[in-house]
């Protein structure tokens, strides 16, 4: 592998993190810009270091590990409130998880997938929220009143996690 196969491989895997990074950011959650880009990059470092790797079960214990311990990460980010009752911050633990994904996607060199993965991302954290809302609305319930373990911000049509 070249060095430009190297940057590439590592630049693509912080900008996918980074972008879906800027997306939580922009709703003030817990994990932003950075936590994401640098969970992309490690993923794809890691997988980079053992890509050429000839035992593939080699290869596929280092992913298992990675996609394992981003779960800690992801837990990090995971708030429970009010005794309980309500939990914040699992949309944003499961895009760290999805980052780490695409990470690896990168490091392999697995473009169509690193791009469709992170475009469906996108259109998930950007779309579900208001579908959601919409949903509850035509059912004539808010999706708080619906759903006692949503915490929701006042306004109702971003997304609480």
């Amino acid at each position: 592998m070249t060095i430009l196969d190297v940057v590439l491989r590592l630049g693509a895997a912080v900008i996918a993190g980074g972008t879906i990074g800027l997306n939580r950011d922009l709703r003030n959650k817990p994990a932003g810009v950075r936590t994401h880009a640098l969970v992309g990059l490690g993923s794809g470092l890691v997988t980079i270091l053992l890509a050429d790797e000839s035992d593939a079960n080699a290869v596929s214990r280092v992913i298992q590990g990675i996609i394992t311990g981003i779960g800690f990460l992801g837990a990090g980010v995971i708030l429970r409130r009010e005794g309980g009752r309500t939990v914040r911050g699992l949309t944003t633990a499961a895009s760290v998880w999805v980052v780490a994904a695409l990470g690896i996607a990168c490091g392999l060199g697995r473009w169509v997938t690193v791009v469709v993965g992170t475009v469906l991302t996108l259109a998930v954290l950007l779309l579900g929220g208001p579908l959601e809302d919409m949903v509850h609305r035509l059912r004539g319930r808010t999706r708080s009143s619906a759903e006692p373990g949503r915490d929701r911000p006042s306004g109702g049509t971003t997304d609480s996690t």
